[in-house]
C-alpha cells in the first residue's frame, strides 16, 4: 500500500473540545429555533429533546469508532473498515456535500447578521476565503481562533438570555404564547431534524482523529464534553426565547434571540448579540474546513476523490490542495444558493453519515465496545426517521446528489479496476 504523508498530532482534550464547541454552538443556535417553532410551535423543546437523544446515540457511535480508528476521515473510515468501500463511500460523499453546503450557510449567515443584504454575499465569500487561510496555515491555528470564538459566543449568549428574562418580558403574557404542540408527531419530528442541524458538530472531533493526542482516550472524552455542554447551553436559550416572545412570535421571525433581547429593556444588547451571531457563524464554518478538508483528504487517499487531493503541505501539515478545493466550491455556492435550501440539504446528508457510523458501530466486536448495542440501534432509527420527516424538495435533491457521487465512483471502479 502506498505511504502517505501524516498529519501531526498536536492538539489535547481541551482543543479538540473547544472544535466541538465550535462546530455545535454556531449559527443554528441563532437561527434553528424558528423554523423549529413553525413546524411544532412549543413542541419545539420536545423536538429539541428528541434531536439530543439521536445525537447522544450518534456521539457515542463516533466515540467508540474513534478510539478503535484513531485517523482522518471520521466516518467514511470507519464505514470502510466495518461495513465496506461503499458505505464508506456514501458516508464519505454525505459529509463532504452536505457539509460543503452547511459552509455556505454559515458563510451567508454570518453576512446577514454583519453588514446590510447588498453586502451579503461578498462579504460571505471574504469570510470563506479568510478562514480557509487561517486553516491553510495549520491545526494548532484553527484550535487557537476556535477556542476564542467559542468563549466570545458563550458570553453573548448568557447576555442575551439575561437581557430576554431579567429585562422585565418575561411575564405572564409571554406564558401565554406557549401553545400546545402543533403539528403532531410529525411536526416534532421535523422540528428535530431541524435542530439535528445545530448538533451535527461534534462528528468534527472524530474527522482530527490523526492529529489528537492519545486519540482512544481524547476523542470519546470529548464527543461527549462537547455535546453535553451544547445540549445545556440550547436548552437555556429555547426556554429564554419561548419565555419571552412564546412559540407564535419564535415562529414569526428569522432571528428569535434578537427579537427576544430587543423585547427587553436593555437595549444596548441588541448590537452585541448580533456581534455574537456573527462571531458564532464563523467559528462554525471555521471548524467545517477543517473537518471537511480531513474527510476530503481520506478519500483521496482512496482514490474516491481525486488523488491530487491527497497532498499534506510540507510546512504547515494540513491537506492543502483540499482545503482550497473546498473554499472555491463553497465561494461559487454563495454566489448560487438559498439559505435554507443549504441548511435543509446539510441535514440529508448529515443524517446518512450518522446513519452509517451508528451501522458501523454495531458490528464492532466485544473487546472495541465502549457502548452498549442498544444505543446504535436507537441512532440508525433515529437518523432514518428524521431524514423521512424532511421537506420533499431537500430528499429529491439529496438522492440526486447521492445518484451523481455513486455514479462517479462506479465510473473510476470501470476505468480503473486495479
Amino acid at each position: 500500500m502506498t505511504d502517505f504523508p501524516a498529519l501531526e498530532r498536536r492538539l489535547g482534550t481541551p482543543d479538540a473540545v473547544v472544535i466541538g464547541l465550535g462546530s455545535m454552538i454556531g449559527a443554528g443556535v441563532f437561527t434553528a429555533f424558528a423554523p423549529a417553532a413553525q413546524a411544532a410551535g412549543a413542541g419545539l423543546l420536545i423536538g429539541l429533546a428528541v434531536a439530543a437523544v439521536v445525537a447522544y446515540c450518534n456521539a457515542t457511535s463516533s466515540a467508540q469508532l474513534a478510539a478503535a480508528y484513531p485517523t482522518s476521515g471520521g466516518t467514511y473510515t470507519y464505514g470502510r473498515e466495518r461495513l465496506g468501500p461503499w458505505p464508506g463511500f456514501i458516508a464519505g460523499w454525505g459529509f463532504v456535500v452536505g457539509k460543503t453546503a452547511s459552509c455556505a450557510a454559515m458563510a451567508l449567515t454570518f453576512a446577514a447578521y454583519a453588514v446590510p443584504s447588498a453586502w451579503q454575499r461578498p462579504v460571505a465569500i471574504v469570510a470563506v476565503v479568510a478562514l480557509a487561510a487561517v486553516n491553510y496555515r495549520g491545526i494548532t491555528r484553527t484550535a487557537a481562533l476556535a477556542r476564542v470564538l467559542v468563549a466570545v459566543v458563550l458570553l453573548v449568549l448568557a447576555l442575551a438570555v439575561g437581557a430576554s428574562v431579567g429585562g422585565g418580558q418575561a411575564e405572564v403574557s409571554g406564558l401565554s404564547g406557549w401553545t400546545a404542540p402543533t403539528g403532531g408527531v410529525l411536526g416534532i419530528l421535523q422540528a428535530a431534524g431541524l435542530l439535528f442541524f445545530a448538533f451535527a458538530g461534534y462528528a468534527r472531533i472524530a474527522t482530527l482523529g490523526e492529529e489528537v493526542r492519545d486519540p482512544q482516550r481524547t476523542i470519546p472524552r470529548a464527543i461527549l464534553i462537547a455535546l453535553g455542554t451544547t445540549v445545556l447551553v440550547y436548552a437555556v436559550v429555547a426556554g429564554s426565547v419561548l419565555l419571552v416572545l412564546g412559540a407564535d412570535g419564535v415562529a414569526a421571525t428569522n432571528a428569535p434571540l434578537a427579537e427576544a433581547v430587543s423585547a427587553g429593556s436593555w437595549d444596548w444588547a441588541g448590537p452585541v448579540v448580533r456581534f455574537g451571531a456573527a462571531a458564532a457563524s464563523l467559528g462554525a464554518l471555521l471548524a467545517l474546513i477543517a473537518g471537511i478538508g480531513r474527510t476530503t483528504l481520506a478519500m483521496a487517499r482512496h482514490d474516491d476523490l481525486p488523488r491530487w487531493l491527497s497532498a499534506v503541505h510540507p510546512r504547515f501539515g494540513v491537506p492543502h490542495r483540499a482545503e482550497v478545493a473546498l473554499a472555491v466550491v463553497v465561494c461559487v455556492l454563495i454566489a448560487a444558493v438559498d439559505l435554507r435550501a443549504a441548511i435543509g440539504f446539510s441535514s440529508f446528508g448529515v443524517l446518512i453519515y450518522y446513519l452509517i457510523a451508528n451501522l458501523s458501530a454495531f458490528t464492532q466486536p466485544r473487546a472495541d465496545r465502549r457502548f452498549p448495542r442498544a444505543l446504535q440501534i436507537v441512532g440508525a432509527l433515529g437518523c432514518g426517521v428524521l431524514v423521512v420527516t424532511l421537506p420533499t424538495t431537500t430528499v429529491l435533491t439529496g438522492l440526486a446528489v447521492f445518484a451523481v457521487g455513486l455514479g462517479y465512483r462506479l465510473v473510476r471502479l470501470r476505468l480503473s479496476p486495479s
